[in-house]
């Protein structure tokens, strides 16, 4: 099932910083919308021990039904492609249909396909 999703352009920072603040701007959206069970997935390990330390959890998280968990990138190749999107844009772009651009990975990611990564040596 396909909910809702957004890309935004952060400008300088690092990966840990994309991450957190992805998730952050995740718990906006869905405490404005009144949704109260939410599946956090980020490829950060480092984003989900700092949620899971008590004391560092936004207020509106604290009101929610939540669960977060880790991914490597090939995982979910969706957010990662909404990721690089969000590089070649201006703020912030919400969808709540699905993005074409994304439908065929969508697909894959769903009936769970594997994804692999390939290093050359």
């Amino acid at each position: 099932m396909f909910i809702a999703c957004f890309a935004e352009n952060l400008g300088d920072g690092n990966a840990f910083h994309a991450e957190l603040s992805a998730v952050m701007r995740a718990i906006e959206l869905a405490n404005q919308r009144g949704w109260r069970n939410l599946w956090l997935e980020t490829d950060s390990y480092l984003v989900v021990l700092a949620f899971k330390k008590v004391s560092l959890i936004p207020c509106a998280l604290k009101q929610m039904n939540y669960v977060i968990s880790h991914t490597y990138r090939e995982g979910n190749k969706c957010t990662d492609k909404l990721a690089s999107f969000g590089l070649d844009i201006q703020g912030l772009t919400i969808w709540l249909e699905m993005p074409s651009f994304i439908g065929s990975m969508f697909g894959q990611d769903r009936i769970g396909m594997p994804n692999f990564r390939f290093v050359n040596c």
